[in-house]
């Protein structure tokens, strides 16, 4: 008998699968015996990461995509099916943030430019929205499915310096508590939406705040660690077990949360 916990055979959709952490859940899970399709901007990044999957004895398939071009996810959707007959899951993983939206000494919030944070801005909510539409409708049509989106620290204490990025991961754990009551209310009980809130984890779109040029901690680094418990960044495989939980039926009477993963960032007051 198989455990509650399995994700074995089940057809998964990660929106942003070549990045860093993205991509560890994608090889994660493939190792788990899900099959995986990584919609990416930068397909030869996901292909990368299908190729070591493949390699490992994965299936995985990579899928150019826009996740803010509606005709663009609509035709990776329609080519994951063709792979997979059916899809189980979609991971929403595509955002970031960018150094034109970031307030500095050089660059103040007054001045930050509209098309910076209107980038930001989208690709982290519309990012995950139209997906959600797209896959969320075929999830409806079938009667069960599973969305889990990324949120972030932000979403939870607004951090200096960065607007945009904190405001979208915002919305992002709002629209993850209203989409999963109206998919349970209007379409089926099967369908749970959910997200994780990933605390301080060093990848491109934050290493110009974190590290310096010699890859030392800046200030903002070292307060982050301070303010960490487990007094470390977190990697990228210390989110994929409460990936797995939440692609899981362990999970099956949990919908509408969003799981801080962040060494105990949120918890700490700083005294």
């Amino acid at each position: 008998m198989e455990s509650d916990f399995s994700v074995k055979d089940i057809n998964v959709v990660i929106t942003g699968g070549g990045g860093v952490l993205c991509g560890a859940m994608a090889t994660a899970l493939a190792k788990a015996g899900a099959r995986i399709s990584i919609l990416d901007f930068n397909v030869e990044a996901a292909e990368t990461v299908c190729k070591a999957i493949r390699a490992a004895g994965g299936h995985a398939v990579a899928v150019h995509t826009n996740v803010l071009d509606r005709d663009s996810v609509q035709q990776a959707c329609e080519k994951s099916l063709a792979e997979f007959g059916k899809i189980d899951a979609l991971i929403n993983g595509a955002g970031g943030n960018k150094k034109e939206a970031t307030a500095s000494d050089e660059l103040s919030f007054f001045d930050l430019p509209s098309d910076a944070i209107r980038w930001v801005f989208d690709l982290n909510f519309q990012g995950t929205l139209l997906p959600s539409q797209i896959f969320g409708k075929q999830m409806a049509d079938q009667g069960e499915g599973n969305i889990l989106n990324i949120s972030s620290m932000n979403a939870f204490r607004p951090l200096t310096r960065i607007p945009a990025y904190s405001a979208a991961k915002a919305a992002v754990s709002n629209f993850t508590q209203w989409l999963a009551v109206h998919l349970c209310q209007n379409y089926s009980t099967k369908i749970r939406v959910n997200a994780i809130a990933p605390g301080f984890f060093l990848t491109e779109q934050n290493r110009f705040l974190l590290t310096d040029d010699k890859g030392d901690l800046t200030a903002r680094g070292n307060t982050v660690i301070g303010h960490t418990p487990m007094d470390r960044f977190g990697t990228p495989e210390d989110l994929t077990g409460a990936v797995q939980w939440l692609l899981s039926d362990a999970s099956a009477f949990v919908t509408g949360v969003v799981i801080p993963i962040d060494g105990g960032f949120s918890a700490f007051s700083g005294v």
